[in-house]
């Protein structure tokens, strides 16, 4: 027990886990869209709150898909 690890009983390589990460690139490309077209078209959100708001949600939604697609690698 002693050099076990606790997550190698981890499998995580159903068709869930491929589910779950490729919505959270989806999701992450639509926020990253959204947030980029407000910051600089003024589209969707007419930007109400202000251009750092927009900036730092549009970064996020790009780290939301990095992080989904990065997940979805690993997955085998």
């Amino acid at each position: 027990m002693a050099g076990t690890s606790a997550i190698t009983g981890i499998q995580g390589s159903g068709p869930m886990a491929k589910a779950m990460s490729v919505a959270g690139m989806a999701i992450g490309g639509l926020v990253a869209l959204l947030f980029a077209l407000d910051l600089a078209l003024k589209t969707p959100f007419g930007r109400v709150a202000g251009v750092m708001p927009d900036l730092g949600l549009a970064v996020c939604g790009g780290i939301l898909a990095y992080l989904g697609w990065n997940a979805f690698r690993e997955i085998k």
